[in-house]
């Protein structure tokens, strides 16, 4: 493709061509014609010698080299680090001592999805995301607390299809009682992102009732003395429900609901859930419930003190509060 800014493109370079070879004129005077510099059209008549026609068209300003490319061991080695950890590109520089930055461009160089599209225990590409580039965050913990619920699938004693195969549990279905589901009801402070979850059986009105006073609890022992306000998305419960009204009103807080379809802007409590999944619930292969909801709290602990945080400039969410 020709640059934004070039003088000649295909035609006018035929222009040239023929005006210097077929009607035999001094190549100055049609450089100056063309307002071209005499060296630039020596030298698409040379290319129109050594090629013909052909010579004339467009050509790719890239490099036949590039000095300080990235060797294609290195490469293959990032790669094999994204499959292996399934994190993003700051773990994988961590992994492999290649710069972040490097690791990004490595990624899209190798046609790699996004986290987001893959599924948290294969690695396999499921589906497409939705981005949005409004950002926002809020300049003190406790002004505003996220809170949502993420269903997930209880797990039968010995394991199920994660642990067997989809092939080994197909014929069983018809025969097994339906197990239901865990409902991981969680809290993300905007500012600190520290986070709070529990495992509870049920979405119902009082149940969300009763967390946010054990979250705002947990908040209060590591340094988040108030909660000002609480979004969530517009579940019946959270609109409806007068228990869960009236928890948010004895915390001295706000209920704001996000605007209808519009998930992003609960998007720090979602994206926790994706981590949540990704890191505990499906990062390993769970031989019953009762183990997965014990390593909750291990792994929450991890997540609030110790798990690097891109957002947070690599640090955990812990550094941006004062524990008493």
């Amino acid at each position: 493709m020709a640059h934004a800014n070039a003088r000649l493109t295909f035609h006018g370079r035929r222009l040239l061509v023929e005006r210097v070879r077929f009607d035999s004129r001094p190549v100055a005077h049609v450089a100056r014609e063309l307002g071209v510099s005499r060296q630039c059209a020596h030298r698409w008549v040379a290319r129109f010698d050594a090629e013909g026609w052909a010579g004339l068209a467009d050509r790719s300003c890239r490099p036949h080299q590039v000095a300080n490319r990235t060797p294609a061991r290195l490469e293959d080695q990032v790669v094999a680090c994204r499959a292996e950890l399934r994190r993003g590109p700051a773990h994988i520089a961590a992994a492999t001592g290649v710069p972040e930055r490097t690791v990004t461009r490595i990624l899209r160089r190798r046609h790699q999805p996004r986290l987001s599209e893959c599924d948290p225990l294969t690695g396999q590409q499921i589906r497409a995301s939705r981005h949005t580039t409004t950002r926002y965050e809020h300049d003190r913990p406790g002004a505003l607390v996220h809170l949502d619920v993420k269903k997930i699938g209880r797990i039968p004693d010995g394991g199920g299809w994660r642990a067997h195969g989809r092939a080994a549990t197909a014929g069983q279905r018809h025969k097994k009682t339906p197990l239901g589901y865990d409902y991981v009801h969680a809290a993300v402070d905007d500012h600190s992102r520290l986070a709070y979850a529990e495992t509870l059986p049920d979405e119902k009105g009082t149940t969300r009732a009763g967390f946010p006073q054990r979250a705002a609890g947990f908040f209060r022992s590591h340094g988040i003395p108030g909660i000002e306000r609480v979004i969530t998305d517009n579940a019946f419960a959270y609109r409806n429900s007068t228990d869960f009204a009236a928890a948010v009103n004895a915390l001295g807080a706000r209920h704001k609901l996000i605007r209808p379809h519009c998930p992003w802007q609960n998007g720090k409590v979602e994206r926790f859930n994706r981590t949540l999944t990704t890191e505990w619930a499906y990062r390993q292969v769970f031989t019953t419930n009762t183990d997965r909801a014990n390593a909750l709290a291990p792994w929450l602990e991890y997540y609030n003190t110790h798990r690097p945080h891109t957002a947070l400039g690599g640090q955990p969410p812990i550094s941006r509060v004062s524990p008493n």
